[in-house]
């Protein structure tokens, strides 16, 4: 497993390092990737992440911002790429799950997925996830490992991830001890169609609706033991700023697809689901990072 240092980080993201004749070629032997990177008023960390997609010189990205009609530098910065991009606006929209949806109908990828404007890309993540979905055909959803950064691309934490193991991963989707990284995952357009879209409701929880969806619909996932993303913690993050939605929109989706609404039952399945994970956490070799996880404190607005 590759692991990145916090100088990697930010010397991949902030300064244009790519081909352009590459990116606008189109190579129709590699798969075409759709990112949306869904934006409002981040122009402070909204030219990393352009750098982080553009950086990762894949030769046939197709790369969609939707801005939501920034009052900051964001589309100057915009601007200064639209000649790499497929398609980009800014205009008032109905919030991030409006902005990601509208996106993701403008793409034409048969693989997408969607990178929020204060989060990056680390180096080789489309090579290398171009590649899973290559060598398994039938895979719907491809995850990885992120780091968590702060403001200047420093890493504070990780999240280290385990394989999806298709009945206990399903349960543990709904009534905890299982999740995968948004930043870090990828998926089908077949079966992003079939489960029926993002659904605009959510302000918080847009990720993991979709991805218990995913599950639901009994789609394959696989697991890449890599770093593919930094997801950046700072104090005007969601993460930091909307825990009582995000509390509220669990619920939801727990009472929208949970068969079983025993107390009982959710809290032995959590237990059981976090039991084997740690199992496999041991075997993976990350024994060291459940410690520092359990007992290294970091920002405090950090998951």
């Amino acid at each position: 497993m590759i692991k990145f240092t916090s100088a990697q980080i930010a010397e991949f993201v902030s300064k244009a390092n790519f081909n352009g004749r590459t990116i606008l070629r189109k190579d129709p032997s590699w798969p075409k990737i759709s990112i949306v990177t869904p934006s409002y008023n981040q122009g402070r960390f909204l030219e990393r992440t352009i750098l982080s997609v553009l950086n990762q010189n894949y030769p046939n990205l197709e790369y969609i911002i939707l801005d939501g009609g920034s009052t900051d530098d964001s589309v100057e910065i915009i601007k200064r790429y639209e000649k790499y991009l497929a398609y980009w606006v800014s205009e008032k929209d109905a919030g991030q799950a409006d902005a990601i949806k509208k996106g993701f109908r403008q793409s034409t990828g048969q693989i997408l997925a969607w990178l929020n404007s204060d989060d990056v890309y680390l180096s080789g993540t489309l090579y290398r996830i171009a590649g899973v979905f290559k060598n398994i055909p039938d895979v719907g959803v491809v995850y990885g490992n992120v780091c968590l950064t702060d403001e200047e691309d420093r890493i504070i934490a990780e999240r280290r991830l385990t394989p999806y193991m298709p009945h206990i991963s399903r349960l543990g989707f709904l009534y905890g001890g299982f999740g995968i990284s948004q930043s870090a995952s990828f998926w089908t357009r077949d079966l992003y169609r079939r489960v029926g879209e993002i659904n605009p409701d959510f302000v918080h929880c847009l990720d993991n609706d979709l991805f218990v969806r995913f599950a639901l619909a009994r789609a394959k996932f696989a697991f890449v033991r890599e770093f593919f993303a930094g997801a950046r913690m700072h104090r005007s993050s969601k993460t930091a700023t909307l825990h009582h939605i995000a509390k509220k929109e669990h619920r939801i989706i727990k009472d929208k697809y949970c068969t079983c609404k025993s107390r009982v039952f959710a809290l032995s399945y959590l237990t059981f689901i976090r039991a084997i994970r740690t199992v496999i956490h041991i075997v993976q070799g990350d024994a060291v990072y459940l410690f520092k996880r359990k007992f290294a404190s970091h920002t405090p607005w950090a998951p």
